[in-house]
Order: structure tokens, then C-alpha cells, then sequence
């Protein structure tokens, strides 16, 4: 037995030897690392779990211990009101007296065994309650101080003012594009539910500008205000925009009213859900085959991230009737629109989709067109397709 432990001993040191100097193989090297990365790990595991489970333990042991003894009173020939009163200041140590005199053998055994065992369950109770507290506190007040420092160190990250539904939604697309966000949300519910999905989560009024200074604005790149209430868009616009005049700010409307107060106000771009999905309703009743066409594949919502990457949208608009594009080439209204955009499909009255259309391709009332542009064209597409080319034709960003 000792020959092999001598053999193996010259085997690992001879595997140890590299360059003149003694070490770990490294063969033998990742093993020791990985069973000394599980001991850490266990031994947190352990650590921050164990005050929760030694204060169940501990109030556990001490009813069964009330209890026991509180039966062992009644037994004894006690009334249940005396017994429960015996136990409870004797457990608690306050020591107002005896109700009953304990003048017999057992009833001196039952109150020696619940003063031995229930004011030494209660001692553990008390420290495991304090230890529960504590730890909590400590572990919170790390996790905001981390939270904190890493919000620090972001730069050109995107901050989200509500984490409701639309805001949820948007945190998720973040996450699965990749990008630095932080969520700024004052709700206790919506902020515990962000914490548990990994995000950086403030728990803070984005109306007020010091949470969105320490949500780090003056070093954002994108700032998206969500909330349901039109008026707190508006002052989060507002402030956003004084503190950081170079930041692009995306702005959401519940009321089409809302739309040019929020530019006024500083925004670069305004959202209506309730506008986007009814045009987006219309269109998959209308133009069934021209939404096929923009999201009928995998392939073509990779092709829409990339447009919109490279500052392009990608939308549908209709020729109204009496427009000034109806009766005129594809070439003639892309000249008009002084390159805010270009035709990739026109989808006829008929339901005849006509792809990659001909300059010469006439529109006619009634017909829906795909446009591939860039940001800001709105005014170019209204003048063109809306009837008498009054106002810009509102069309959503997909």
C-alpha cells in the first residue's frame, strides 16, 4: 500500500515539474479549479440560505415545545388557560410567578425541561431571526450599490421610463438585440418583476430629474418614455430633453392630440399603439398579400432589422382618392418625394400584388404600396397620397 502511494506521489510530482518549477499539472489544473469554484459556490449557497431555513427551524421547534409542555401542564391536572400562561412566561423568561404552585415531582420536571428547552429555542429563534434581517439588508443594500455601479458604467445605453405592458415588451427586444438598457420604474410589483428577469431596474419617478440622472442620461443614447399618462410623456420629454439635448428620445401617445405636444416638447420620434394597431388591422384585412409580403418570413423580419439599422423603415401606405399620385408613374412620385423613399410593391384594388413594380407603373385610387424610406418622411408620403396632399400621412415604423 505504501509502494503505491510512493509511486503515484513520484508520478504527480514528476507531472507537476515544467520549466524548473513545481506546480499543479495541467491536467490535474481545471479539476482543482472546478471543485474549488463548486466548494464557493455551496458554501454561498448555504450561507444565504440557511437564515430562512434556521427561522422556520426555529419556530418550529418552539411550538412543538409549547405545545408538549403546555400538554404536559394540562395532564399534570392544570387548567389550559394556567398551562398556556406558565409556558409562555417561562419560554420568554419574564418570570411574573407562579399561578399554580409547582409542588410536585413531575410538575417540577415539566417546568425544568420547558425552561431548559424553550428558553434555549428561543435564544436560537432570536438569533436566527436577527441573522434573516440582517443578511437581508446587507444583501439589498450590495445589490443596489452594484446596480448602481454598474448603471455608472454604461454608456450609449437606452433608458425605459415604465415597465408596463408596452414597456415589458420593449425590455425584452432590448435584451434579445443586445443592447444596454435601464428600466425606470416607481411601482413595487413591475420593479420586482424586472429585477427577476435580470434587468437594471431603478425604482424611481422618471418624472423627476434625478432619477434620470441616475439612470445615467447624460450619457444615454436613447431615451423611450412608455407610461399610459400622455401629460407624464410630456414633463419626461421635457426633462430629458434639458438635460441632454443630444439624446433621441422616442415618445409613446395614447391620444393623437398628444402627438405634437410631445414634439414640441423635445421628442424626435412619437408612437400611438392604438394608431399603429388599427393600421396594422386594416392592413392585414385589405392587403393580405402585402403583409405576407413584409412579414410572411423569418427571413423578411432579419431584412427589417437590418433596415432598420441602417435608419430605414419599412411601411405601408395607401393612395387616397383625388391624391396627387394617383394617375402617376412610380418614377415620377419617387421624384416628387426627393428620395425619402422608394416602391418595392404595390398591391391592387383587385388583390394583384405587382413586386419590384416598373418606373413606369402607373398608381391607381385605392392602391396599397410598399415603401422602403428613410426616418422623417412622413411629410413626403402625405403630400403625396393623402387626398388633396393636406397634412402628413401618419404611418407606423415597423
Amino acid at each position: 500500500m505504501f509502494g503505491a502511494d510512493v509511486t503515484c506521489g513520484n508520478r504527480c510530482a514528476v507531472g507537476s515539474i515544467h520549466g524548473g518549477r513545481l506546480g499543479i499539472s495541467q491536467k490535474s489544473r481545471p479539476d482543482v479549479l472546478g471543485n474549488t469554484r463548486r466548494s464557493v459556490v455551496s458554501a454561498s449557497d448555504r450561507l444565504l440560505g440557511s437564515p430562512l431555513r434556521n427561522l422556520v427551524l426555529g419556530v418550529l421547534y418552539m411550538l412543538v415545545v409549547m405545545a408538549l409542555a403546555i400538554g404536559a401542564y394540562v395532564k399534570a391536572g392544570w387548567k389550559f388557560a394556567d398551562a398556556l400562561y406558565m409556558v409562555i412566561v417561562t419560554v420568554y423568561t419574564v418570570g411574573y410567578g407562579e399561578t399554580m404552585p409547582v409542588d410536585t415531582p413531575l410538575l417540577r420536571v415539566i417546568t425544568i425541561s420547558t425552561i431548559v428547552l424553550g428558553c434555549t429555542g428561543m435564544i436560537y429563534l432570536t438569533g436566527a431571526l436577527v441573522q434573516f434581517i440582517t443578511l437581508n439588508q446587507i444583501n439589498q443594500i450590495f445589490g443596489i450599490k452594484r446596480m448602481s455601479t454598474q448603471i455608472d458604467r454604461l454608456r450609449n445605453h437606452v433608458i425605459v421610463c415604465g415597465f408596463g405592458r408596452i414597456g415589458g415588451m420593449l425590455a425584452q427586444g432590448l435584451q434579445a438585440g443586445g443592447a444596454d438598457f435601464v428600466i425606470l420604474e416607481p411601482a413595487d410589483g413591475p420593479v420586482a418583476v424586472a429585477r427577476s428577469l435580470g434587468y437594471l431596474c431603478l425604482q424611481a419617478d422618471a418624472t423627476d430629474e434625478t432619477a434620470l440622472q441616475a439612470a445615467g442620461i447624460d450619457h444615454a443614447r436613447t431615451l423611450a418614455t412608455v407610461l399610459s399618462n400622455d401629460a407624464a410623456n410630456v414633463f419626461i420629454t421635457l426633462s430629458a430633453r434639458s438635460l441632454n439635448p443630444n439624446l433621441e428620445i422616442i415618445a409613446r401617445g395614447e391620444l393623437p392630440s398628444t402627438e405634437s405636444k410631445l414634439l414640441q416638447a423635445g421628442a424626435n420620434k412619437v408612437v400611438l399603439p392604438t394608431h399603429i394597431g388599427a393600421e396594422r388591422i386594416a392592413e392585414m384585412i385589405l392587403y393580405q398579400e402585402t403583409a405576407r409580403f413584409i412579414r410572411g418570413s423569418e427571413r423578411m423580419k432579419d431584412f427589417e432589422k437590418v433596415l432598420l439599422s441602417l435608419g430605414l423603415d419599412i411601411q405601408v401606405v395607401v393612395a387616397a382618392p383625388k391624391s396627387p399620385a394617383i394617375g402617376k408613374t412610380i418614377e415620377t412620385i419617387e421624384q416628387q418625394g426627393n428620395g425619402a423613399f422608394f416602391v418595392v410593391q404595390i398591391n391592387r384594388r383587385d388583390g394583384q400584388a405587382v413586386t419590384r413594380p416598373e418606373p413606369s407603373t402607373v398608381i391607381a385610387d385605392g392602391d396599397g404600396l410598399v415603401l422602403v424610406g428613410r426616418g422623417g418622411q412622413a411629410k413626403a408620403i402625405g403630400s403625396l397620397f393623402e387626398a388633396g396632399g393636406r397634412g402628413a400621412f401618419r404611418v407606423s415604423a415597423r
